[in-house]
C-alpha cells in the first residue's frame, strides 16, 4: 500500500508519477479528469484515483492509504484544491510537500491581481478578447461588458466544459476547443481566427506554454492581460524529486 500522495493532474504530476514508476516507489496519484488518468503510467506501482476531492474524501484516501507523505502537485492557481490538501495533511498529521511550478520570470503585458480587476480592465474598452484562463473563471468573465460579442473563449476539448459555456451565455461559436499547451504558431492561428485584440492569460511557466502565448501576442501586436499568480513557497520538481529518493530510496 503506497505512503506516497500525489495530487496531480498538472504536467509535474505526471513527471512525479513516471519518475515513482521508474524507481519503483509505490504511489497513489489523484487527478480530476479521466483525461489526466490517461497520462499516467500503467503500472503495478501508480494507484489512480480520478475525480475532484473535497477535504473529507481527501482525509479518507489518506488515512486508507495509510498515507505519511503528501505531494501537492496541482495548477498553480488551483487555490481551492491547496488549502483542502493542506487542511486534510493537517488533520491528519501527514507531511505536506509543495510542488511550485518555475515562473516564466516575464512581465508582459498588464496584469491584474485577480479576477475583479481584470473584468475591470477589460471594461475600460470594447475590444475583442481571447480568453485562455480555463473553465474555472468563466462565471466570472460574463461580468464584463458585452462578453457575448466580444469574448472568445480557449478550453480543453469536453463535452461538460462545452455544455458549462453556452449555459453561461457564450456563443458556441466563439469557442475554441482544444488541449495544449500551444506552438506560437498555434496562438497565432487562435488569434486571427478569434479577431482578438486582448489575449488573457494566466502565468503558467514554461511548462503551461506561457512563453509562446507572450511571443504570438508581441507578433499579433495585440494587447496582454495576465492574471497574476498566487504567492506560495515550496520546491522545484527537481527538488521534489530529491526529498521522494531521500524518503523511499529506490532502485
Amino acid at each position: 500500500m503506497p505512503e506516497l500522495l500525489i495530487f496531480g493532474g498538472t504536467t509535474e504530476g505526471r513527471q512525479l508519477a513516471e519518475f515513482c514508476d521508474k524507481k519503483n516507489i509505490p504511489a497513489c496519484v489523484c487527478v480530476t479528469t479521466d483525461y489526466g488518468a490517461e497520462l499516467l503510467p500503467k503500472s503495478s506501482y501508480i494507484k489512480i484515483t480520478v475525480g475532484r476531492l473535497d477535504n473529507v474524501q481527501m482525509r479518507k484516501i489518506i488515512d486508507e492509504n495509510k498515507c505519511r507523505y503528501v505531494i501537492d502537485a496541482t495548477h498553480p492557481y488551483a487555490v481551492d484544491a491547496t488549502r483542502n490538501i493542506k487542511s486534510a495533511c493537517a488533520e491528519t498529521g501527514t507531511e505536506y510537500i509543495r510542488l511550485v511550478r518555475e515562473s516564466s520570470g516575464s512581465n508582459d503585458g498588464i496584469t491584474a491581481e485577480n479576477m475583479d480587476k481584470l473584468v475591470d480592465i477589460l471594461n475600460g474598452s470594447n475590444k475583442k478578447i481571447l480568453s485562455t484562463l480555463g473553465s474555472k473563471e468563466l462565471e466570472k468573465l460574463t461580468e464584463t461588458v458585452n462578453f457575448r460579442e466580444r469574448i472568445w473563449v480557449r478550453v480543453l476539448p469536453s463535452d461538460k466544459i462545452r455544455e458549462l459555456c453556452i449555459s453561461l451565455g457564450y456563443n458556441e461559436n466563439r469557442l475554441i476547443l482544444a488541449k495544449g499547451p500551444f506552438t506560437e504558431e498555434e496562438n497565432i492561428n487562435h488569434i486571427i481566427k478569434s479577431g482578438a485584440e486582448i489575449l488573457l492569460t494566466k502565468e503558467s511557466g514554461t511548462t503551461g506554454g506561457y512563453p509562446e502565448k507572450v511571443s504570438a501576442v508581441k507578433k499579433c501586436g495585440i494587447e496582454l492581460i495576465v492574471l497574476e499568480r498566487p504567492s506560495e513557497k515550496g520546491y522545484g520538481i527537481e527538488e521534489v524529486k530529491k526529498i521522494i529518493e531521500k524518503i523511499y530510496g529506490g532502485d
